[in-house]
């Protein structure tokens, strides 16, 4: 049987894609419209206090109060939901330290499927993702321990390590007969949230690894020195495997490019988690013609900027579906030094949208793949002909852009083919006008 085929998906993000925060809220405060609680079941109370009473008195080896009291309430936690967690002194640190941009390991961002490690998306220029480990890949031993009914976090402490360290993942892979070994050195990572380059004179290309505190900053100052470069006809939004981050750096990115409407909006139990988050007038790129990619890999606040821009006809998608995360979580500390992490709303994009389980559908479906070139028969072309005209002008490939960019990315190549398309529909336009 094939083992990936037994994997049920789920929608379990780990650290900086599974949080987007919302402010800490008292939480003694009753929910509006909800009736008083019941009083507590003393059934389930004594029912506990006797699994309690009797794991202290009969487990193999003795048990600490303490150790017993953790373990219930990260149980507690993780039965609500895939997102919700108790955060351990070390966890909560590398939450904060995500949330940042720059961490140790081998730069991975995974999640859970029915007790196996699934990886959600290698980051850039990361140990991963030079060693080619891809987004769905199924990881089921780490050196010589398998993960199978692991905790996720304790698969995470396995995959780090010392700075130059090896690892070996054993990855199953949809489309590979067998399991397949792939040896990593662990790496210091750090994240630039924002990458770009021209793709050829006049059409920019910007991709977002994830969205850190100051990925918006950083997007505007790139899309300047495009702009500096060359005046931009289009642009290219790539949020591929992006995992998610900070909601306020989505809706700061969604802004640069609309200037007026709803960006994204929050419902809750409680009132502190229902919020609203609209454009503001003064806009970086509001007309630019723009072409977002996403996929399987792009979730949470990665959904939030495609769904925003989607609903405003403000870009066109293209790629395949999103990861389907539109959960809120936030997180609340415990003394200094823990902190529980708890899904508190469902977000909505500004038509009203849930992205949760569904994810975002792209305007145009383009899936990944290769494009090859089909052998031409050799035609005579007038350029064969002996005593031929010149042209009259030099030859020149520009404006030709990179010619293998077919052959490495065909998502992106259709994504500056349709840009091309949209500027000389828009300049015919203006000419019958």
């Amino acid at each position: 049987m094939n083992l990936l085929a037994s994997v049920k998906r789920t929608s379990l993000l780990l650290g900086l894609s599974a949080t987007l925060a919302l402010p800490v809220t008292a939480w003694s405060q009753e929910p509006e419209g909800s009736e008083p609680q019941a009083t507590l079941p003393l059934e389930e109370l004594r029912m506990f206090a006797e699994v309690y009473g009797r794991i202290k008195d009969a487990y193999v080896e003795p048990v600490d109060d303490k150790t017993l009291l953790e373990d219930a309430i990260r149980g507690m936690l993780s039965g609500l939901d895939p997102h919700s967690s108790y955060l351990e002194p070390e966890a909560f640190e590398n939450l904060q330290v995500h949330t940042s941009g720059e961490f140790g390991g081998l730069g991975i961002e995974v999640g859970q499927e029915d007790g196996f490690v699934r990886v959600i998306a290698p980051i850039d220029d990361t140990p991963a993702q030079r060693a080619g480990i891809k987004a769905g890949d199924l990881i089921i031993k780490l050196d010589d321990t398998p993960v199978q009914g692991m905790p996720l976090n304790e698969a995470v402490e396995l995959m780090r390590g010392e700075i130059g360290s090896e690892i070996v993942l054993t990855i199953v892979r949809d489309g590979i007969e067998k399991p397949f070994e792939v040896t990593l050195v662990r790496d210091a990572i750090k994240v630039a949230s924002v990458k770009n380059r021209l793709l050829e004179p006049g059409y920019g290309y910007l991709r977002l690894t994830q969205f850190q505190l100051n990925t918006a900053e950083d997007m505007r100052k790139a899309i300047n020195e495009m702009q500096q470069e060359q005046p931009l006809e289009g642009l290219v939004l790539d949020l591929r495997n992006n995992p998610g981050g900070v909601l306020q750096a989505a809706v700061d990115v969604a802004d640069t490019f609309l200037d007026d409407g709803l960006i994204v909006y929050t419902e809750g139990r409680l009132p502190s988690s229902q919020l609203e988050f609209s454009a503001q007038a003064e806009t970086q790129a509001p007309d630019l013609p723009l072409v977002v990619l996403i996929n399987g890999g792009s979730a949470s606040a990665s959904e939030i900027v495609a769904g925003a821009l989607q609903d405003h006809h403000r870009a066109v998608l293209m790629g395949t579906d999103s990861f389907g995360k539109g959960s809120v979580q936030t997180v609340l500390p415990l003394g200094s030094d823990r902190a529980v992490k708890l899904t508190t709303a469902r977000y909505y994009t500004p038509s009203g949208r849930s992205i949760q389980a569904q994810g975002i559908h792209p305007d145009v479906m383009i899936e990944e793949g290769r494009l090859t070139q089909v052998e031409h028969e050799n035609l005579v072309k007038e350029r064969d002909l002996v005593g031929h005209l010149e042209n009259g002008e030099e030859d020149s490939l520009a404006g030709n852009g990179d010619a293998h960019l077919a052959e490495r990315d065909i998502q992106l190549y259709q994504a500056l083919n349709l840009l091309k398309a949209l500027n000389i529909v828009s300049a015919n336009q203006l000419n019958q006008g």
